[in-house]
C-alpha cells in the first residue's frame, strides 16, 4: 500500500490542456473516484500515475518517492482496464498468473497466490476455464484478480464496470468495494457514473477541462457543491440566479426573498437539490417555521415505481423535484403547486 501525491501536475497535447495544475492526494488504503465528463483529464491522470505518460510540469510521488524516472514495471501498480484485456487463449489460472510468471515467481508460490486471488473474487474452481466460458461479471473478477495478485502498492481502475448491464454493475459495485476493503489497497477509480462514484469511494475528485473542480468525501461534495458544474455533474440541482442580500437572505429574479445559512459574498447563484424540495398542492397547510416557499406549475411527471420526478415551470425556468411514491397520487400537468425547502438546503455557489 502507498499514498499517491499529485502536485501541480499539468499535461498539454498541443493547445489542449488535458491537465491544468492539478494537485490531489490519494490516501494510503483509500478508495478514490475520479469523476468527470469525457475529455476532463481523468484517464490522462491515471496513465501518468501508472507511468504510461509523463507530466509537462509538476510531480507525482508514490509512498513519498518521486516516480517520474521510474519505469512502469517498477512502480508496483495494478491496473484494470475497461475491456479487461484478458488473454482469450489462456485459462483463468494462466491469466491471473501472468504477472507473477513474467516476474519469475516460483511455480508453487504462483499456485498459492493465484488460489488466494481467485478465492478473494469468489472464483475458486474456475481456474481451468477460458474467458469465453465466463459471464461478463466473472471476466471482470478475473481481471481484478490478475490486477491484485502481484500485490501492487496502488490499484488503478479505468471504467471497469461500464461494459456490464445495470443489475450486474450494481452487484459488482458491492463486490469491488468488499475486495478493496479486504486487501486494503490504495485504489483510484475512473468513472463517468455518478452513482458508482458515490457508492464506492471514500473521496471523490471532480475534473472538468483538466482542472480539479472540487474534491472531498462524497457526502460533502453532494450536499455542499462549490460550483454550478459540480452541483449539476454530481446529481441533479435546481439553480437560481440571485441578488445578494447579505447574511441570511437573498433575492430571486422575481423579487422573492429566500433564506440561506451564512453569507453569499459576491455569489450570483444558489442551488437546491430536487429531493430537498417539498411539493404540495396549494390547498395543503402552509409550511411552518422559516421554510423558503415559491409557486410553480407542473409541466409533467415521470413515474419510476417507487418515486416520481416532477418537471415544473417557474418564471420560464424548468425545475425538477423528486417525490417518493407513498400514496400513489399524482398531481396533473397545469396545476399550480407550492415548493418549499429549508434554508440549510440552499447552497451558495462560487461560480
Amino acid at each position: 500500500m502507498a499514498q499517491v501525491a499529485v502536485q501541480e501536475v499539468s499535461r498539454h497535447f498541443g493547445p489542449v490542456k488535458a491537465l491544468d495544475n492539478v494537485t490531489v492526494d490519494f490516501a494510503d488504503g483509500g478508495f478514490y473516484a475520479l469523476l468527470g465528463p469525457s475529455g476532463s483529464g481523468k484517464t490522462t491522470l491515471l496513465r501518468m500515475i501508472a507511468g504510461f505518460d509523463y507530466p509537462d510540469s509538476g510531480h507525482i510521488r508514490i509512498a513519498g518517492e518521486p516516480v517520474e524516472a521510474v519505469s512502469v514495471e517498477k512502480r508496483e501498480i495494478g491496473m484494470m482496464f475497461q475491456n479487461y484485456a484478458l488473454f482469450p487463449n489462456m485459462t483463468v489460472f494462466d491469466n491471473v498468473a501472468f504477472g507473477l510468471s513474467v516476474r519469475g515467481v516460483a511455480k508453487p508460490e504462483i499456485a498459492r497466490r493465484v488460489g488466494e486471488a481467485l478465492e478473494l473474487v469468489h472464483l475458486t474452481g474456475f481456474d481451468k476455464r477460458k474467458p469465453h466460458q465466463l459471464s461478463g461479471g466473472q471476466r471482470q473478477r478475473v481481471a481484478l484478480a490478475r490486477a491484485i495478485v502481484t500485490r501492487p502498492r496502488v490499484l488503478l481502475l479505468d471504467e471497469p464496470l461500464s461494459a456490464l448491464d445495470k443489475s450486474l454493475r450494481v452487484e459488482m459495485q458491492v463486490e469491488l468495494k468488499r475486495i478493496q476493503r479486504d486487501v486494503a489497497i490504495t485504489t483510484i477509480f475512473v468513472t463517468h457514473d455518478q452513482e458508482e462514484a458515490l457508492t464506492l469511494s471514500d473521496r471523490i475528485g471532480i475534473l472538468n477541462e483538466g482542472r480539479l473542480v472540487q474534491e472531498g468525501p462524497p457526502l460533502d461534495i453532494y450536499e455542499r457543491p462549490r460550483t454550478a458544474f459540480a452541483a449539476r455533474f454530481l446529481g441533479e440541482a435546481n439553480l437560481f440566479d440571485i441578488t445578494p442580500g447579505g447574511a441570511g437572505g437573498v433575492s430571486l429574479g422575481d423579487g422573492t426573498m429566500i433564506r440561506i445559512n451564512g453569507d453569499t459574498g459576491a455569489a450570483r447563484q444558489v442551488a437546491v437539490r430536487p429531493e430537498k424540495m417539498l411539493l404540495e398542492p396549494l390547498s395543503a397547510p402552509a409550511p411552518e417555521g422559516d421554510s423558503n416557499v415559491i409557486q410553480a406549475t407542473v409541466q409533467q411527471h415521470i413515474f419510476a415505481g417507487s418515486s416520481l420526478t416532477y418537471l415544473l415551470d417557474w418564471r420560464d425556468q424548468q425545475l425538477k423535484v423528486f417525490v417518493q411514491n407513498r400514496t400513489g397520487a399524482v398531481i396533473g400537468a397545469g396545476e399550480t403547486v407550492r415548493l418549499s425547502w429549508s434554508p440549510r438546503d440552499t447552497v451558495v455557489l462560487a461560480g
